[in-house]
C-alpha cells in the first residue's frame, strides 16, 4: 500500500527542551493514524514539522510523496491542517471564510462560491451559511474549520485535537465526517487525548511520550500486549482492598493493578475460568462482598495506562510545548501566505 506520510527520526529542541527524540512514523494511503501522548509528548510538534510550520533539527519526511525538506511547497499544496482551535473568522459568515480561502487558494471567484456550497452542504451548514461565524456554535465552529481544510481537496489531512471541548453529539458529528473524507481516500493523522476518539476512528495508534514512539498497533494489537482479558473486583470498604490485593496477587503473574479511588483491583485472566473460580472463593473465606465482580477487556486506557504511567485525559486541553512560531498558524494561512 501506498505511504502518504513517512518521518524517520525526527528531532526537534528548543533551548534545553528536547520537545522530540527521533520520531519514526508510517502512515499507508486512505487510512487514520490515531496519535496519543500525555500533554508536552510531542504531539503537536510533530504535526506542525510534517505541515511544513516548523523545521526539524533532524530527521527525514514525505507527505503526500513529496519532500518535507525539499519539496515544502508541494506539501503545503496537497494537504490540510485542523488545529486545536477553530481557526475561522468570526466577522466573516460562514460562507464567505470558505469562499475567501476558495480565492486565496486560486480557484477563481466562481469555482470558490462553488467549492463553500458543495462542503456548507456535505457538513450540513446550509441553513447557517449566511450567519456571522461568530454566532456559531463550538461544533458548528469545529464543521466549518474542517470544511476549510479541505476547500482544496486535499489527500493528506492533519487533525490536532480537533474534538477538543466538544460535547458527545457534537464529537460524534465529527467522527462520521472523518470517517467519509477517509472513505473518499484521504489520509488522516489524528492527535487526540480522547482514547475512544482513537479506538473508534484509528486503523493504527502510535503512542508518543518524552518525544518518541515507544508503541505502535492496531487498537486491538495494543490492547493483547497489554494483558486483554482482566477481572476486576471492587469492594465498599478501603480497608479490604489489601486482603483483596493479596488474594488475587497469588491467582496471576505480576503486581495487581490497584485503583484507591474506585477501590479496585484487577489481574490478568490468565487462568480463565479458573481464576475467576479461584478469586471467588478467596474473597468469600475472607468474608468480604465485592460491590463490583467482573470480567472486562483492556481498554486503551489500560493501554495507555500501562505505556505512559499517566491516565487518560476525559476533558483535555491544548499541549503545552514550546512554539518557535509563536502563534498557532495554520496550514491554510500559511498556503494563502
Amino acid at each position: 500500500m501506498e505511504t502518504a506520510i513517512s518521518a524517520e527520526g525526527l528531532r526537534k529542541r528548543y533551548g534545553d527542551h528536547q520537545a522530540l527524540s527521533g520520531i519514526d512514523l508510517s502512515v499507508p494511503a486512505g487510512t487514520i493514524l490515531g496519535v496519543l501522548g500525555p500533554n508536552g509528548a510531542g504531539k503537536t510538534t510533530t504535526v506542525r514539522i510534517l505541515a511544513t510550520l516548523l523545521e526539524p533539527d533532524e530527521g527525514h519526511a514525505t507527505v503526500a510523496g513529496y519532500d518535507l525538506a525539499t519539496q515544502a511547497r508541494e506539501v503545503r499544496g496537497h494537504i490540510g491542517l485542523a488545529g486545536q482551535y477553530a481557526a475561522v473568522d468570526e466577522r466573516l459568515t460562514g460562507r464567505e471564510n470558505l469562499q475567501l480561502i476558495g480565492v486565496l487558494l486560486h480557484l477563481g471567484r466562481r469555482g470558490a462560491r462553488a467549492r463553500a456550497t458543495e462542503l456548507l452542504e456535505k457538513f450540513e451548514l446550509v441553513d447557517a451559511a449566511d450567519r456571522l461565524a461568530k454566532t456559531y456554535s463550538g461544533g458548528m465552529r469545529r464543521r466549518l474549520d474542517l470544511a476549510a481544510s479541505l476547500v482544496a481537496r486535499p489527500p493528506v489531512l492533519f487533525l490536532d485535537e480537533p474534538t477538543t471541548g466538544l460535547d458527545l453529539t457534537s464529537r460524534l458529528t465529527l467522527w462520521q465526517m472523518i470517517r467519509e473524507q477517509v472513505a473518499d481516500g484521504v489520509t488522516v493523522l489524528l492527535t487526540t487525548q480522547y482514547l475512544e476518539e482513537a479506538d473508534q476512528l484509528a486503523d493504527r495508534i502510535a503512542v508518543i511520550d518524552t518525544g518518541t514512539v515507544i508503541a505502535e498497533g492496531t487498537p486491538d494489537q495494543l490492547k493483547r500486549e497489554v494483558g486483554g482479558e482482566r477481572l476486576e473486583v471492587s469492594v465498599t470498604s478501603l480497608a479490604d482492598l489489601p486482603a483483596v490485593v493479596r488474594t488475587l496477587a497469588a491467582l496471576a503473574p505480576g503486581e495487581p493493578l490497584r485503583d484507591l479511588g474506585s477501590r479496585t483491583v484487577s489481574i490478568p485472566l490468565t487462568g480463565g475460568v479458573r481464576t475467576i473460580a479461584a478469586a471467588a472463593s478467596g474473597l468469600e473465606l475472607l468474608g468480604i462482598e465485592p460491590e463490583d465482580f467482573a470480567v472486562r477487556r483492556s481498554s486503551l486506557d489500560d493501554v495507555f495506562l500501562a505505556l505512559t504511567g499517566k491516565q487518560g485525559a476525559a476533558a483535555p486541553g491544548p499541549e503545552p510545548e514550546p512554539d518557535a512560531a509563536g502563534t498557532d498558524t495554520t496550514t491554510k494561512e500559511k498556503q494563502a501566505a
